[in-house]
């Protein structure tokens, strides 16, 4: 009897550890995303006509193409908006930060052979191939390329991410939305970015850096 009295109060302090956790964990979640909502609402524009102007972009990268094989929609949007700063003129060049970790798999020349062929001269594109994390291709953006003032191209929960990143850094951005995706499309994108927002305030309250950095490049 007393066996089954000890196993049932430990079923409950277990229960109730499951429980307390889970919540804790949803607490977490919702107050990370709430901050850098918050954060990022004043620098995040829609209207291309009403964004400052910086003189470069950070274009962050994304794949080509689907694991199916299919276009990859987010890749389309960010080239297109990136295009249509350029000529609107609020950017005079664009630094394109992305993943080329393994072989045959190449964000920034992906994005660098979109851009070009919508018009945007080569001489005014820079490749950044250490961006394997929006953490290291923000910190990269001054470290590496000289910039503390500049325009980040993404979705929108992205560049909320992004922003947020920059300014726990000490720089001025500003973040123009690319067009987002069908809601079904973006579910697991959405879903993963809550625990991205979770990360980023580990990454910053451990201090994290950039996996490389390297030699500094001058933006002409």
């Amino acid at each position: 009897m007393k066996k089954l009295i000890k196993s049932s109060k430990w079923a409950r302090r277990i229960k109730w550890s499951i429980l307390t956790g889970t919540i804790l964990i949803f607490a977490v979640i919702v107050c990370a995303n709430y901050a850098v909502r918050h954060t990022a609402k004043a620098f995040i524009y829609q209207n291309i006509d009403s964004i400052p102007q910086n003189k470069a972009g950070l274009l962050l990268g994304t794949s080509k193409l689907l694991r199916s094989g299919l276009p990859n929609q987010y890749f389309q949007n960010r080239i297109q908006a990136t295009v249509d700063l350029y000529k609107a003129g609020k950017i005079e060049v664009v630094v394109i930060s992305g993943d080329n970790s393994r072989e045959g798999y190449n964000e920034p020349e992906d994005m660098k052979s979109e851009l070009m062929l919508r018009g945007i001269p080569e001489d005014k594109i820079y490749l950044d191939y250490a961006g394997f994390r929006t953490l290291d291709s923000v910190v990269r953006m001054e470290k590496i390329f000289g910039q503390k003032s500049f325009t980040i191209i993404s979705q929108k929960f992205h560049n909320q991410r992004a922003i947020y990143i920059a300014y726990a850094k000490g720089l001025q951005v500003v973040g123009y939305n690319a067009e987002d995706v069908n809601a079904y499309s973006g579910f697991k994108t959405q879903l993963r970015e809550k625990f991205a927002r979770v990360k980023l305030f580990l990454d910053l309250w451990t201090g994290k850096n950039p996996k490389f950095l390297g030699e500094p490049v001058i933006i002409q």
